[in-house]
């Protein structure tokens, strides 16, 4: 038997070899003693086995987060950055124009229109005055389909506003669709407190229907929630046409647009404010504040005008011109020692409460505007520069042949007569042209001389310049340079043709006679009464002397045997107890369609009393085409009505004196100083 060692013994392993693996050749492992296991038994037969399986994947390793952390909180910094300068933007760099484009879509801004000044007569009675009004706006884009939610709310707004203003539905649907702001039009002006009343009635109708159907459900919108209305004033002339042809009248905008009240308009007027507030479907919002800047009124002007002698003017010359069946006619009445004009009147006139009814061609002030012709009337002037030259006296003789023969004309008086021995007063008084040529022609050494001479007296009594009114649309008459008088004028211009003027150059050449030779510059205006009611006066008019006292008194006493005389042409402007001096005018009528002659321009004027004169009436009719056309027949009658009512309206009392009677005619062959042939 083999030897057995001890159990804790081992031999010694030879060097080189490997130590037992435990694992017996063939795979079996040895047991402790170093032999190999026994072969295990055969298994029993297992079942065929699956192929074997893959080997598991290798697990992913996951990389670091920090790379992908960096990025979205890069991205979020971003983002955050781009919200903070959005928000610096809008709240601090553009914040007043993103405030602007907020308050365009909340609030609306308004114009508070300046009460107009009143224009008063003399007395401080309205001739022109403003009252409450209503102008009726709307908001446009209430009306699109989109806030309104009615497909055709502008065309039903228009159908239920249209027969309230008087306007065109049509129209209406045209401003509400075609705005000039996208978010404020005007439906119309001016419109009466019963007017806007009739319309919120009607929206308060159409409000409460909306409501209703809201409560049912549906889209609970009313088609007249955009029309919204503003405070407004009305121009208003509580005399009607009175003095219409001096105040004018103001255009759909409330500014002037004739007369004083275009002339006046920015002392009128004053300044407009403003007044900017939320509103909320249609209505304004009580609780979110508005900013208002006042109006500020306008003054109020104080005429020169007295209205009832305006009243009494406008109603003569109107019934004459009527009864003339002329083309229009005018009356001035000046205070011939302050130059204050108390009457200027116009027929035909117009309403400048609706102009609609005008006349196109009568709503300026003819008085002013019309240049025309002046006839006799002009003849005062060329008497004065005979006694202002001393080249005559009243006395003097003037042998007036039935024709004149001068230049290439035969020149001859309104009525064929045979050979008049007249004094230079009875040239006058009688109207005679050809005496008139023939005293002028005594002006100088030659007829150019004369013509000079002439000339200047008439610059010096406002001919061919402006009357100093300021009027607008106001003409300065038309006369040429002596130099340029052609060989006709030459003759003309001393008895009124060949020169023209309008009716207060007229009337302004006869106050400067009644008030002593000095000539004051007419005036409309007394002065302005402002917003804090303190009155400032006008300014004191221009004063020019033109001749001296003794040659004015000398030719009011000429001017009083027209009217007195017998053999004068005015004795029908005469008025019992009163002195009356005055000239009549009968004179060719340039036809400004035609550009001829054709008909006549006949006139009256004077001022009374003579003696003491404070008031000049000058009267002209254009074309009368019935009944007479003689200054002395139509305009006489009215100077006379004028003349009187003025005289004791002012009070003015009688005059006591009886006139001097300076005679007429002469006999021939007695003596008397130097006679013009």
């Amino acid at each position: 038997m083999p030897s057995q060692e001890p159990p804790h013994r081992r031999a010694p392993r030879p060097s080189g070899t490997r130590r037992p693996t435990g694992r017996a050749p063939g795979g079996a492992r040895a047991n402790g003693a170093g032999h190999p296991r026994p072969a295990p038994r055969p298994a029993a037969r297992r079942p065929r086995q699956a192929p074997p399986r893959p080997a598991a994947a290798r697990p992913l390793r996951l990389g670091s987060p920090r790379p992908r952390l960096r990025l979205v909180s890069l991205g979020l910094t971003l983002v955050m950055l781009a919200f903070v300068v959005r928000l610096l933007q809008v709240q601090a760099v553009d914040a007043a124009a993103y405030a602007a484009k907020a308050e365009k879509n909340r609030y609306l801004s308004h114009k508070l229109a300046a009460e107009r000044g009143e224009i008063t007569d003399r007395s401080g009675i309205a001739l022109a005055t403003s009252v409450d009004a209503y102008d009726i706006t709307a908001d446009p884009k209430m009306f699109t389909p989109q806030e309104s939610r009615v497909p055709d709310a502008p065309e039903q707004a228009a159908a239920l506003l249209a027969p309230i203003l008087g306007k065109d539905p049509a129209d209406l649907v045209r401003t509400l669709e075609s705005p000039p702001s996208p978010r404020y039009a005007v439906l119309a002006r001016k419109q009466t407190p019963q007017v806007w009343n009739q319309i919120k009635d009607l929206k308060a109708l159409f409000a409460k229907k909306a409501r209703e159907d809201k409560a049912k459900g549906g889209p609970g919108t009313s088609v007249l929630a955009g029309v919204l209305s503003e405070e407004s004033s009305k121009r208003v002339y509580p005399n009607g046409s009175l003095g219409a042809g001096i105040l004018g009248y103001v255009n759909t905008e409330g500014r002037g647009a004739g007369g004083l009240e275009s002339m006046l308009d920015r002392e009128l007027a004053g300044r407009d404010g403003k007044i900017t507030y939320a509103h909320s479907g249609g209505r304004r919002v009580p609780t979110a504040g508005a900013r208002e800047t006042p109006a500020v009124p306008g003054s109020d002007i104080e005429l020169t005008i007295d209205r009832d002698i305006q009243w009494a003017a406008q109603k003569a010359i109107s019934e004459q011109v009527a009864a003339s069946r002329a083309d229009r006619g005018y009356v001035i009445v000046q205070n011939t020692r302050t130059g204050e004009v108390l009457a200027m009147a116009n027929a035909p006139g117009f309403d400048p409460n609706d102009l609609s009814q005008a006349d196109s061609a009568a709503m300026g002030n003819a008085a002013l505007q019309d240049a025309f012709e002046p006839g006799s009337t002009a003849k005062v002037m060329s008497m004065a520069a005979v006694l202002e030259e001393g080249v005559a006296t009243p006395s003097t003789h003037v042998v007036v042949p039935n024709r004149l023969h001068r230049g290439d004309r035969l020149f001859k008086d309104d009525v064929d007569h045979p050979t008049w021995y007249l004094t230079l007063n009875g040239v006058l008084a009688k109207s005679s042209n050809i005496g008139t040529i023939l005293a002028t022609g005594q002006l100088g050494r030659n007829q150019a001389e004369a013509n000079r001479v002439l000339h200047s007296y008439l610059r010096k009594f406002g001919i061919g310049s402006p009357t100093g009114l300021g009027y607008p649309g106001e003409t300065s008459g038309i006369l040429a340079h002596p130099r340029d008088w052609n060989t006709s004028q030459q003759y003309t211009i001393p008895f009124g043709q060949g020169l023209s003027v309008n009716a207060m150059q007229a009337a302004s050449v006869y106050s400067t006679i009644a008030n002593g030779g000095v000539r004051i510059e007419p005036t409309l205006v007394r002065g302005t009464r402002g917003p804090d009611g303190r009155f400032t006066p006008a300014p004191e008019p221009d004063r020019t002397r033109v001749v001296s006292e003794k040659t004015a008194k000398t030719l009011a006493a000429m001017l009083e045997s027209v009217v007195d005389d017998r053999e004068g042409t005015g004795t029908r402007a005469a008025i019992p107890g009163y002195r009356v001096a005055g000239k009549t005018g009968t004179a060719n009528r340039v036809d400004p369609k035609l550009g001829r002659y054709k008909g006549y321009t006949a006139s009256f004027a004077g001022f009374a009393p003579a003696d003491d004169p404070q008031l000049t009436v000058y009267c002209a009719i254009q074309n009368p085409t019935q009944g007479s056309y003689f200054g002395g027949q139509i305009c006489g009658p009215v100077h006379k009505k004028v003349t009187e009512f003025a005289l004791k309206t002012l009070h003015i009392a009688p005059t006591g004196a009886q006139p001097p009677r300076m005679p007429v005619t002469f006999t021939p062959g007695s003596r008397a100083e130097g006679s013009p042939q």
